[in-house]
């Protein structure tokens, strides 16, 4: 068996995290890493469970009982809600303008469900009214929607009446908040939205590794009726919602460490106020969006549908995407990210996001950025 080399202690670069995730943590979150574990069954651990539900339901403006978080990045919040919500043969109805938009369209497929797309070009969204002419062509189990597409910066608006198209069509909307949770307005009741998820990581500014999950009334009473059980046991979410609330019924060892943090994230969002925080993070993309502008840098999406949270400013002509982003990160300690499928070489992607949505972070990139792209004037 080969030696292992001499390790030294953990030290990465302080980056400063502008991509589409994950955001900086506050040092408060950090610091509440460092609280000693307890069991996951400890009645003070159970307390801890119980201010994430509550809080989580602030975040997502929501009643539902079925509010929590389930271990695993986004992508479990997904799995978790389609895996309960889909039985083999179901037909969804998956709404795709974007990799995301796709995602939940693959993985309602490996869940055994029959699944018509309706595809935009990446960067586009979806008319209600499409939507609902969709949905009257079969008779769907449930139809799928991502809010804030992080692959293409697109902000999908008419959420209230997609919602009431698909109610009145017999189907449930699951709607993908991931970009958008706890950066942007997420209203569950108010819109009607039968479930939804989001991650930690993203304008929570938690650690990854958690993602909320909300199910109102027509999707318990979907999981009831189910004729068999969820294809995924450790996403369970009516066995996970037994844990979380009396009588504390044992389903998994909880990531302890990991939802410290989450509260902590989840306090400094209530005590800053939704709307503050909303406004703070419309108002640092105004500031962005123009600054990239003035470098002579055009954005990918129209104003009227850009996430404030993820901006997907367009490459200049003869750039190197990588070594411009490889300078950002070496000379800057700066992250932002390229594109990915359709947008790959085509775009940056850059988060402003829960803690990493600062004024000071906004002038740092600009500066960099000019320094950058335009070397003779700095």
């Amino acid at each position: 068996m080969p030696a292992l080399p001499a390790l030294t202690d953990l030290d990465p670069a302080p980056r400063i995290l502008l991509g589409p995730g994950p955001s900086m943590i506050p040092p408060r979150v950090l610091r509440a890493l460092a609280t000693p574990a307890t069991g996951h069954l400890d009645p003070d651990f159970l307390a801890i469970l119980d201010d994430v539900r509550r809080l989580l339901q602030f975040v997502f403006q929501t009643q539902n009982e079925l509010t929590l978080a389930v271990p695993g990045t986004g992508t479990a919040g997904m799995e978790a809600v389609l895996s309960n919500l889909v039985e083999p043969g179901d037909r969804v109805l998956a709404c795709s303008a974007g990799y995301f938009g796709e995602r939940l369209a693959a993985m309602a497929e490996r869940h055994g469900a029959e699944v018509d797309r309706l595809q935009r070009d990446w960067g586009q969204v979806f008319e209600a009214e499409a939507i609902r002419q969709a949905l009257q062509r079969k008779t769907y189990r449930l139809m799928t929607l991502v809010h804030a597409e992080t692959s293409t910066g697109a902000w999908q608006p008419e959420i209230p009446a997609i919602a009431e198209a698909a109610h009145r069509s017999g189907a449930m909307l699951v709607l993908d908040v991931v970009t958008s949770l706890g950066g942007l307005p997420v209203e569950i009741d108010a819109w009607d939205v039968d479930a939804a998820y989001g991650a930690s990581q993203k304008c929570l500014s938690a650690p990854s590794g958690l993602a909320p999950v909300t199910l109102g009334a027509r999707a318990r009473q979907a999981i009831a009726a189910r004729r068999t059980p969820p294809s995924v046991f450790y996403l369970d979410l009516e066995g996970l919602q037994r844990y979380w609330v009396e009588p504390h019924v044992y389903h998994h060892t909880s990531p302890i460490q990991n939802f410290y943090g989450l509260r902590e994230a989840l306090r400094l969002v209530h005590e800053e106020g939704l709307e503050a925080r909303f406004d703070r993070h419309q108002r640092l993309a105004h500031r962005l969006w123009r600054g990239l502008e003035s470098l002579g840098l055009q954005m990918l999406m129209p104003e009227a549908i850009r996430l404030p949270t993820l901006t997907t400013p367009r490459l200049p002509s003869g750039i190197d995407d990588a070594e411009v982003r490889g300078r950002l990160r070496q000379e800057f300690n700066l992250e932002i990210a390229g594109g990915f499928g359709a947008l790959a070489g085509k775009v940056w992607r850059i988060g402003l996001m829960g803690h990493s949505c600062r004024a000071e972070n906004v002038a740092l990139l600009l500066a960099a950025l000019q320094a950058t792209l335009q070397p003779s004037a700095s």
